[in-house]
């Protein structure tokens, strides 16, 4: 009795370690490519367009099933997710307006009109099932 409380302790505590562990060199984000006229930031980084927004080195978890188990209340406030979905919005053509983290009433009405082509309940709101055809977690 006591080793299975002391097990789901230890299991509970390395969770809460795992969200919060600092970063490590390789899990910092790298330069791709070779093309040395590519435009970088003023770290070296590699982007596609000229600019960068705070979306890009917002917060993300390491730790992918983290996102899973997060509502959505809580995922449209985390401007690393909320760039994600404006990403995944504007490769299908849903979105066009700038990926910087917020969800305001474009990201609202791209997803009203996903849903629509998706035969799903339009409500304008991110749900599990929006999440599902964008493929995010």
């Amino acid at each position: 009795m006591k080793f299975a409380f002391f097990l789901s302790l230890f299991v509970l505590m390395a969770g809460s370690c795992i969200a919060e562990a600092p970063d490590f060199p390789w899990d910092l984000p790298t330069p791709h490519g070779g093309d040395s006229l590519a435009p970088r930031d003023d770290w070296g980084l590699l982007h596609q367009g000229k600019v960068t927004n705070d979306a890009d080195f917002a917060r993300r978890y390491r730790w992918r099933p983290t996102y899973y188990f997060m509502a959505p209340e809580q995922l449209i406030v985390q401007p690393a997710y909320v760039g994600g979905l404006q990403r995944d919005l504007r490769r299908l053509g849903y979105y066009c307006g700038p990926i910087d983290g917020v969800f305001s009433d474009e990201v609202s009405e791209a997803i009203a009109r996903l849903q629509k082509n998706y035969s799903m309940r339009v409500t304008g709101t991110l749900t599990d099932p929006v999440r599902r055809a964008l493929h995010l977690p």
